[in-house]
């Protein structure tokens, strides 16, 4: 199988299915501890343990993606998810359905998806011509985003039918599906590195570290991967205020809420679409630039917004979804080609690690401080940030020069 398409097509049709399968598990064990607890301090419990295990252990899974075969290492990851997933249906036999066994589930989960993220991403540019690196990175975009909202619609559906011993059934059945398309593709493994300026190195610390020595030997890389970190401080926590933004500052129903949240999947997939197609401003560091500029106005407006600017509320989650991709998709192409393809595990789980911590930082601080400003204060604040973090980017040399680095 000689065709890189078709090996990205057969790839990612698995990686489709699982988002899908895994999107539905995630949403109903979210809705049982709803239910169950009516409490959001369990709510954010369950995203910490969702966030943890990536921020805890991604540069150890990500050095030894790099030692081991990635194929086998993909396979055992859905496989062991799987696992853990069937163990909910076994308990369930017995008795109800615990708050803290689902708890620990979403942890143990969490640890391999901490070794299945970094796999998947460094497997791409073994396979993709690195010309089309980024487009490819605007389909997998568009892959997630829809995994997400079919997942979730799905789940609205079957919840009440099935419960969550019927969700578990379906997630197994995506890991498998996954794991075997995967098993199909022919899948070149690079070189191991087995020393290092003539010295060997099999220190799992030492892998570490050079992970992040790459990202400092390309100033463009390592500027990028700092205003990143920037970015999901200020970003990913305002992304679940938005139902309460909905049901607290416009006064809306649950309804409106998820309307909002459908809109701004929908400019996710639009964008990532669009992406996939066209493939972005030449110069990949400018993209990302105006990104962050787009993302911080809306939300910036978003806060600005009287109690009765609903639909423009709606608008502006429209453009802040639609421009998500433009950051995150050329990034992931530029580490993509940057990096050489023995050392792709390391540089991405170090990078899935700060980015998990960053948001770690970002829910705890948003928990603090928005309760007391308000929601609609704190989106003003988080967004004059990004937009600050916006300009500083584009005026920075080595991220407008970005594309005449190597």
């Amino acid at each position: 199988m000689n065709n890189w398409k078709l090996k990205f097509f057969i790839l990612w049709s698995g990686q489709a299915v699982s988002f899908f399968t895994s999107a539905i598990l995630q949403m109903a064990l979210i809705w049982h501890l709803a239910i169950v607890t009516n409490s959001a301090l369990v709510l954010s419990i369950a995203s910490i343990a969702g966030f943890l295990p990536m921020a805890l252990l991604g540069s150890f899974a990500g050095a030894y993606v790099d030692r081991w075969n990635r194929k086998l290492t993909m396979i055992g990851a859905d496989l062991y998810i799987a696992v853990i997933s069937l163990s909910l249906v076994i308990f369930t036999i017995f008795a109800p359905l615990p708050l803290w066994l689902v708890l620990i589930v979403l942890f143990l989960r969490s640890i391999g998806t901490a070794f299945h993220m970094p796999a998947i991403s460094a497997v791409t540019p073994l396979i993709v011509p690195e010309t089309h690196l980024t487009k490819c990175s605007g389909y997998t975009q568009t892959v997630q985003t829809l995994g997400f909202i079919a997942g979730t619609s799905v789940a609205a559906i079957l919840y009440p039918l099935w419960g969550v011993r019927g969700m578990v059934f379906l997630d197994v059945f995506g890991a498998v599906f996954a794991s075997l398309t995967v098993a199909i593709v022919k899948i070149p493994q690079p070189p191991k590195i087995e020393e290092i300026d003539g010295e060997v190195k099999t220190s799992i610390f030492f892998e570490i570290k050079e992970g992040y020595k790459i990202f400092k030997e390309n100033k463009g890389l390592f500027v990028l991967l700092w205003f990143g970190m920037g970015l999901s401080i200020m970003y990913s926590p305002v992304n679940a205020l938005f139902p309460l933004m909905s049901l607290d500052h416009f006064g809306g129903t649950t309804t409106q809420a998820s309307i909002v949240e459908v809109v701004f999947a929908l400019g996710m997939l639009i964008g990532g679409a669009l992406l996939g197609v066209w493939g972005g401003f030449k110069n990949r560091g400018i993209s990302m630039s105006l990104s962050m500029l787009l993302i911080g106005i809306g939300i910036f407006a978003s806060g600005l917004l009287p109690s009765n600017g609903f639909i423009f509320f709606a608008v502006f989650s429209f453009l802040i979804g639609f421009a998500s991709p433009f950051y995150s998709g050329p990034q992931t192409a530029l580490m993509q080609e940057r990096v050489k393809p023995e050392y792709l595990g390391r540089v991405f789980g170090l990078y899935g690690s700060l980015a998990s911590f960053s948001m770690l930082f970002g829910l705890v601080v948003t928990g603090i401080f928005a309760d007391i400003t308000g929601f609609n204060v704190w989106f003003i604040i988080s967004g004059f940030v990004i937009i600050i973090l916006g300009a500083m980017m584009i005026l920075m040399p080595s991220v407008r020069k970005i594309e005449n680095q190597k």
